[in-house]
């Protein structure tokens, strides 16, 4: 299907979180600033580590590596994935990323006037993505400060029309798991109930085992398991996302994908197929880099949360966290003011639906999370300050 989209088509929609933050990085730059990207929801791209993988698997010549993407995806980055979930290969599909993923198997499982169940706060790009395979959304809460999943609340939520839930786990934005019993309700529901939950875990991996045992597709052929290379090793490069699901969806996910789908990169996925024979130099790399910001960022959430400006939990695990501001509600215009006045970008919440929310990714080199870090400190309380005097004189 191709869509033709105006200027005139656009102009009434709200900005999107993509559109935010190329306009955010944009003014700090236009505004002189070395921009520190405290948005980033990554580890930084391990170029030095990727680069010597590239090298090695190429030395000689074209890799073996470098096969066809067609009938779902590189083999080699297949048989690493069926090994890891511990699934045969015909219950993975290789995508365009992890939103090629979640775009397939909504178009798979939706009919325009279908219902989806949405999690808020959450990612803007879910709404979308529903939306744009025809779905009528309805938000399902998770609320501040832990954004538990409430399984009751999604069964009183499930209407003849409901075909599928979405969510994520870790959570993006606040970075916080969903229980594994809550999931086990959640699967005895949906299947009761005929509804598929399509998972996010791009985040996953971050978690420990005890948090996480086992992905979600393992714990019921109502779940669908979707992740990538993106979040965990900073390898957004490579666009490999992957699905995982039950036989007989993954038939009809496949069916559409093969009709549909020629854009996956034979090139980017052999090198994918590299990463993962060698993923453990990743994983290191990854827990490198949370293992020198944690300290940092702990103790400048407990510093600012001492000082009054923030209320929230740190998530245990993970790249991001999602803090509410205590006394700034519109956080989109704190961070287009913080990012022109010091080249901080921060997200606004309001992308996630929390509009007195930030989320902050603390996966950074160290000496750009110190600076940032400052800068954002500062920036919240001269920016309260200055509203407070804007009230009193008005």
């Amino acid at each position: 299907m191709v869509i033709i989209v105006t200027m005139q088509d656009v102009s009434g929609l709200p900005e999107s979180y993509a559109q935010w933050v190329a306009r955010a990085i944009r003014r700090a730059r236009l505004a002189g600033s070395d921009v520190v990207t405290l948005f980033d929801s990554s580890v930084p791209e391990p170029r030095e580590l990727i680069a010597e993988v590239v090298a090695q698997g190429f030395a000689s010549g074209i890799t073996s590596r470098y096969v066809t993407t067609f009938g779902g995806g590189n083999r080699f980055v297949l048989d690493a994935l069926a090994t890891r979930y511990a699934v045969p290969r015909e219950q993975l599909l290789c995508t365009t990323g992890a939103t090629g993923a979640v775009a397939t198997v909504l178009h798979t499982l939706i009919a325009p006037g279908d219902e989806v169940l949405v999690e808020t706060p959450g990612f803007d790009l879910f709404t979308a993505l529903a939306e744009d395979a025809g779905a009528i959304v309805r938000p399902i809460a998770r609320p501040a400060p832990l954004f538990a999943l409430d399984t009751d609340e999604i069964a009183r939520a499930i209407g003849p029309k409901t075909r599928a839930i979405l969510l994520s786990n870790l959570h993006n934005p606040s970075g916080m798991p969903i229980a594994h019993d809550a999931l086990l309700r959640l699967a005895a529901i949906a299947e009761a109930r005929g509804v598929t939950v399509v998972i996010d875990e791009v985040y996953g991996d971050y978690a420990d085992a005890a948090t996480r045992p086992a992905p979600a597709c393992s714990l019921s052929p109502h779940f669908v398991s979707i992740s990538s290379m993106t979040k965990i090793w900073g390898l957004s490069t490579l666009r490999c996302g992957w699905i995982v699901a039950a036989r007989p969806l993954m038939d009809r996910i496949r069916d559409r994908f093969e009709r549909l789908e020629f854009g996956l990169s034979n090139l980017s996925h052999a090198v994918a197929a590299l990463v993962l024979e060698q993923r453990e130099r990743f994983d290191d790399y990854t827990q490198a880099t949370l293992r020198e910001a944690r300290p940092l960022m702990e103790s400048c959430f407990d510093r600012w949360r001492a000082d009054g400006l923030i209320e929230g939990v740190l998530p245990d695990f993970g790249c991001i966290f999602f803090p509410k501001l205590i006394g700034i509600d519109d956080t989109a215009h704190f961070s287009d003011w913080l990012a022109e006045r010091s080249g901080v970008v921060v997200a606004p919440g309001v992308f996630f639906g929390a509009a007195d929310h930030i989320r902050i990714g603390h996966a950074q080199r160290i000496g750009d999370l110190e600076r940032g870090f400052v800068a954002l400190g500062e920036g919240m309380r001269a920016y309260r300050d200055q509203r407070s005097r804007v009230r009193k004189a008005g």
